[in-house]
């Protein structure tokens, strides 16, 4: 049994999205699996950008942003969902990330202490949607957002191993398609992989 946080990262609220029904469906199969889950609907959550670097280093983090912290200490696995906009992460995502990873939470409050010191050895796996076809962002635009939150983010502060998966043309995806997608996804969330 794994402890597993998934955030939600479409920043538009409501859960009417195919990326929710994904994380819906990873839920689900992470319950078949006897799996322990909690969410963090990014949408959902009210808290500022980060301003300042003197903001980043020593302000102490809104109550919610807290919490997700707790969240994310809490879990074994991390998966993060977002449409791709712009060729990257939305950015209310990205705002969200740069809250949760301050220095203090990545350190543990320890002075002097390594940034992996606080999640090494959690996994992740990120799930990406967009309306090119993924073998396109992956091969003409180098997937740099992907690489980006897996190598410069996730890496840098402990994670791994970190894992993904690319679903394009969601817009032209017939039924069919979403369905067998969304089976993927409660495969993978049964074996918290």
């Amino acid at each position: 049994m794994a402890r597993i946080a998934i955030i939600q990262g479409h920043p538009t609220p409501g859960g009417k999205h195919f990326s929710h029904a994904l994380g819906e469906a990873y839920a689900e199969g992470a319950a078949a699996g006897s799996h322990e889950v909690r969410f963090i609907a990014v949408a959902e959550l009210d808290f500022p950008l980060i301003r300042s670097k003197a903001d980043w280093d020593g302000a102490p983090p809104p109550l919610v942003i807290a919490e997700a912290q707790q969240t994310i200490s809490w879990a074994e696995h991390l998966v993060i969902f977002y449409p791709l906009w712009l060729g990257g992460m939305p950015a209310l995502l990205k705002g969200f990330l740069e809250q949760v990873l301050r220095p203090a939470f990545m350190t543990g409050g320890r002075e002097g202490a390594s940034w992996k010191s606080a999640l090494k050895g959690k996994s992740s796996r990120i799930v990406v949607t967009m309306g090119m076809p993924a073998f396109i962002y992956r091969l003409y635009f180098g997937a740099h957002s992907l690489k980006s939150l897996k190598r410069s983010i996730l890496s840098f502060v402990g994670f791994g191993p970190n894992r993904h998966t690319l679903i394009g043309a969601i817009e032209s995806m017939d039924d069919a398609k979403r369905k067998a997608w969304l089976d993927v996804m409660r495969k993978l969330g049964k074996t918290s992989r």
